[in-house]
């Protein structure tokens, strides 16, 4: 039977007075490349979450001060605390309502070409999908049940906390961006850029 842990997290409020006094815990973003070139915290390591899971054990060994974990708004962060802690790796935070919560605090920013966000898409392709089968379907019979299935798909994701649609969506080129070489990451890790 597993225990269901309790994420630790940190305030933008708390971890930019911690930057400003110049000891900022590691900061590793697990958005996608684009969404990480998009905007991102000065001086965070993008580790996608996807690469971080595949990767947790290697990154284990360098990761031993406190780490916060960024994402858009906390659900992805969350998902890589559990992972990362599955490894054994302490002292590991979550920023509270992600990168969201971070620019709504006005803290600082790196800016890179705008991007349409992963929870933006979805809900361009959901709600496209569910129009377009809503109308054919008036025209053809049972057309309408893909709508169907697309919501009952967004009530599991909201329920599960995962997004499947996201999850595909993140393949496209668009939302690729340059690819993550773990050993890269490793080595940025290790020089403390």
């Amino acid at each position: 039977m597993s225990v269901k842990r309790t994420v630790q997290a940190i305030t933008p409020a708390v971890l930019r007075r911690l930057t400003d006094e110049g000891r900022a815990p590691r900061l590793l973003d697990v958005r996608t490349p684009a969404e990480f070139r998009t905007a991102h915290i000065p001086g965070s390591y993008n580790v996608p979450l996807h690469t971080l899971r595949e990767h947790r054990a290697e990154l284990r060994s360098h990761l031993d001060e406190e780490v916060v974990l960024v994402c858009r708004s906390g659900a992805r962060a969350s998902q890589a605390e559990q992972a990362l802690a599955e490894v054994g790796l302490p002292n590991l935070r979550v920023l509270e309502g992600g990168m969201n919560a971070w620019e709504a605090a006005d803290a600082p920013v790196m800016r890179g070409p705008e991007r349409w966000d992963m929870e933006r898409q979805v809900r361009l392709v959901a709600g496209s999908i569910v129009l377009t089968t809503g109308l054919v379907g008036v025209l053809v019979p049972g057309v309408h049940l893909v709508g169907t299935a697309v919501g009952a798909g967004l009530t599991y994701a909201a329920l599960s906390n995962s997004c499947m649609m996201g999850v595909l969506l993140s393949k496209l080129p668009y939302n690729r961006g340059p690819r993550v070489d773990i050993g890269s990451v490793i080595a940025e890790l290790r020089s403390g850029r």
